[in-house]
């Protein structure tokens, strides 16, 4: 074979080779959470719609959430890894202390679509020292949710803190006909804990700072401590939870209520396993009219406010096809974003507001999305903007203990423990004054690590 002939044989099989890491980069992989059939439906259909506009076909792999752990460092040990994997905040400092995200990636694409369009929330929550552990996609805050139609009546100011609501419960507290709140006391439940750490965040009181666990506060603790007793006294006696609550909302007899957004649909008579029995409709939407929502809440030590917020994000991942992997980022937070938010528009408030030339462009598009499960409406037709507008607000203030302090990790510990909830219980129920209800919190919380 003569020298030409062999140059064009090279030449030949760098093409063939190009041409297979081209083929091999036409394709990439997804991991999501939203394993539900409807929801993995919705999210293939995104990618369909990705695939039909650049060519590159997304795989989207369904994993549980309580799954991702191990599976994505045995991914990362063995080099395996998803190019994006669609995770809670959980996640993101760890992951991306541990090399498992490439924040400089995300940063990236953060700063291509601007980072003044997205909520101020989920980005300092993904911070880290080289850029965003991933891109926010979407989230939901606790809210107060109390009857704004009574609230109005009596001439009251909408319950925006400790004190508002404390006047509004001299007010609207009339049991048996109407009990002024419904607070969680049931200490064995996940839901108690999380409104614990909505009202404590809410006065500025967390148990960890940068180094570790630094005690709870003692006059922010107390004051909490005390607010909670309040409004648990003007509760039905026994152990609440998330069911009595709705419950009794949904009956016409609570004035406030902590829930999630998970409760808007249902509010408005279009889930027939949980219908409003306000009266003899189960698919009046009155209460739902009658109903507003307080996202950002205050304490008297924390004028400004917090909400306790869950956010999720896009990461990219060190083993990404690093341009694929951001292009597609881009397009489900750009011009896939409705299809993105439409998976579960109640629970999935878009961390982006809009774009440059239009602000609010995606609050606007999600709240025409469709909710509900019997039966389905936008939630503008459900909801006045006002509403809207105040429940996407909340991001903006979005916390969680342990974040900004890079001590998540501990800060579940803490909350999964549960001895919050026991001693503040003990508290309510007399067995132990608020101080001392601190100084037992901060004793038996010191010894978790």
């Amino acid at each position: 074979m003569n020298l030409r002939l062999k140059i064009a044989g090279a030449v030949s099989t760098i093409a063939l080779l190009a041409t297979a890491t081209s083929a091999i980069a036409q394709e990439i992989r997804v991991w999501t959470t939203e394993t539900q059939p409807a929801r993995l439906e919705r999210q293939q259909k995104m990618a369909a719609d990705y695939e039909a506009s650049t060519g590159v076909k997304v795989q989207m792999i369904p994993v549980e959430e309580s799954d991702y752990g191990t599976r994505a460092t045995a991914a990362f040990a063995a080099g395996d890894l998803p190019d994006v994997i669609y995770y809670p905040l959980s996640f993101a400092l760890p992951w991306a202390e541990a090399g498992i995200l490439d924040a400089e990636a995300a940063q990236e694409v953060l700063d291509d679509l601007g980072a003044d369009t997205f909520a101020p929330g989920p980005i300092s929550m993904a911070a880290t020292p080289n850029g965003i552990a991933g891109v926010p996609v979407d989230g939901w805050t606790q809210m107060v949710v109390y009857r704004k139609d009574l609230f109005e009546a009596e001439g009251l100011a909408a319950p925006t803190s400790y004190s508002s609501v404390v006047t509004a419960l001299e007010k609207l507290h009339n049991p048996p006909e109407m009990y002024g709140f419904v607070a969680a006391t049931k200490v064995d439940e996940n839901f108690m804990s999380q409104v614990l750490e909505h009202v404590l965040l809410a006065n500025g009181a967390t148990p960890v700072d940068a180094n570790g666990f630094s005690g709870f506060d003692e006059k922010k603790t107390i004051e909490a401590l005390e607010f909670y007793k309040t409004i648990a006294k003007a509760s039905p006696a026994g152990e609440l939870f998330w069911k009595q609550s709705r419950e009794l909302y949904f009956a016409g007899k609570a004035a406030m209520i902590i829930w999630s957004p998970f409760i808007m649909d249902e509010l408005a008579g279009l889930r027939d396993s949980a219908p409003p029995t306000v009266n003899d409709d189960p698919t009046s939407r009155e209460l739902a009219k009658a109903t507003g929502f307080i996202t950002n809440f205050s304490g008297p030590s924390n004028p400004e406010g917090a909400a306790w917020a869950a956010s999720s994000y896009f990461g990219i991942t060190s083993d990404a096809d690093t341009e694929a992997a951001q292009d597609f980022v881009k397009f489900a937070v750009s011009d896939g974003y409705m299809s993105t938010l439409a998976i579960a528009p109640e629970g999935k408030f878009p961390s982006r507001n809009g774009t440059s030339a239009n602000p609010s462009e995606f609050i606007d598009g999600w709240s025409k999305l469709d909710v509900g499960v019997d039966r389905r409406a936008p939630l503008s037709d459900l909801y006045d903007a006002d509403v809207i507008e105040n429940i996407v607000a909340g991001l903006g203030v979005a916390q969680r203990w342990g974040v900004s302090e890079g001590q998540l990790g501990l800060a579940s510990k803490i909350i999964n423990s549960q001895v919050i909830n026991r001693i503040v219980r003990q508290h309510i129920d007399g067995e132990i004054d608020a101080a001392t209800a601190v100084a037992n919190m901060n004793a038996e919380l010191a010894k978790i690590e």
